[in-house]
């Protein structure tokens, strides 16, 4: 049975006093958006700006101080209306930094609101010339890849995380600085487990289902298989009571490690991810750079595809430089594919060459030295 797909998007954005923009206001129709310039021009930070309003650091994972403009107040503010067939009427939302501080706030309609209430709200997916190397280089990036897929489609995982960061981080204080009261440690330590836990088991569930979406689909995008390598990950346990146990005891077994060490050694912020390309049977490690590629956009597709289904709410996807590495074949196969689901897709190039095809199915703007205006 089809589901019916509500496309929420963005319909106005206004950034005032972030990275190189004093002020810009963009009026956006659903569809694809296309921003071409030359490098350096301000394209990225618009994509920077919409990621924003999920969760987390945005797609640079930049420091909220560091995206204020230079000359500027110190501050900055990102403020959106979205609209959907499933809103009874359009939705604000809006975060900024006050000063020099390094803490966003985040309003909705107006009111003051969680960053992890944003998920709520949009489920947004991107990716970024920095991805292409996701499988060769550190950990970290996988870990963040992976924990954006799993946020579009389960809106919990960002409270997880926050929970969880939060006790590992006292737990960590009190191994260090004392005191080392054993109530107290064993406390903190149940709230890092059931939270680890409820991580852990998000992830499995994501990567079980993206392999399932790649293994059926119909893309010119190479499937692939991707396989979770973290310890905890991999524990027998299926249930998240039971991954909560023994994580809960692996931490009261490991303090005295911990402490001397001085970092928290087990636990999914550990986790990492291996991709495999199905048809040419390869780890992605060994692919091209073009295969990789294609490889991310394939898991980000199957994602959305994913979350459309199950939420009945399309993502909007930021795809940054997307467009490199791929042939000109693939390219109009994949903007096919995203006029065809009604995506807003935010895509930026350094020639407008490159969207070829998107003529008449997208917003084209042009940018140059900060500035953004509509394209002739």
């Amino acid at each position: 049975m089809a589901v019916e797909v509500a496309h929420r998007h963005v319909s106005r954005l206004m950034l005032t006093d972030f990275r190189c923009y004093e002020r810009v206001v963009l009026a956006l129709r659903p569809g694809p958006v296309v921003l071409s310039g030359p490098n350096g021009a301000g394209k990225t930070n618009i994509l920077e700006a919409v990621s924003l309003l999920s969760p987390g650091r945005g797609l640079r994972h930049a420091r909220a101080a560091d995206m204020a403009r230079m000359g500027g107040g110190g501050g900055f503010a990102v403020a959106a209306t979205i609209e959907g067939a499933d809103l009874v009427a359009p939705l604000d939302l809006g975060t900024a930094t006050a000063g020099e501080g390094d803490r966003r706030i985040v309003k909705r309609a107006g009111a003051m609101a969680t960053q992890a209430s944003l998920a709520r709200d949009l489920s947004i997916l991107w990716l970024t010339p920095t991805m292409d190397r996701i499988w060769t280089e550190g950990a970290a990036g996988r870990r963040r890849f992976l924990d954006r897929l799993v946020l579009a489609r389960r809106p919990s995982h960002a409270e997880a995380h926050i929970a969880y960061d939060k006790a590992r981080d006292e737990r960590m204080r009190l191994l260090l600085n004392g005191p080392r009261d054993a109530t107290w440690l064993a406390a903190i330590e149940e709230r890092a487990a059931k939270a680890g836990a409820a991580i852990a088991v998000a992830r499995r569930g994501a990567v079980a289902e993206l392999n399932a979406e790649m293994a059926a689909a119909e893309t010119p995008f190479p499937a692939a298989e991707l396989t979770l390598t973290g310890e905890v990950e991999g524990w027998a346990e299926t249930e998240e009571a039971g991954l909560a146990a023994r994580l809960k005891a692996a931490l009261a077994a490991t303090r005295a490690r911990d402490a001397e060490a001085g970092v928290q050694v087990t636990g999914p912020h550990r986790g990492d991810l291996t991709a495999r390309h199905v048809a040419k049977d390869l780890p992605a490690s060994h692919c091209s750079t073009g295969e990789q590629k294609a490889l991310l956009i394939a898991i980000v597709l199957a994602q959305a595809a994913l979350v459309a289904r199950a939420e009945g709410r399309a993502p909007i996807l930021l795809l940054d430089e997307v467009a490199a590495h791929i042939d000109p074949g693939r390219r109009q196969m994949l903007y096919d594919l995203l006029s065809g689901r009604g995506l807003q897709a935010f895509l930026t190039g350094t020639e407008r060459s490159l969207f070829h095809g998107l003529e008449d199915r997208g917003q084209f703007f042009d940018v140059r030295d900060g500035q953004v205006a509509a394209a002739s």
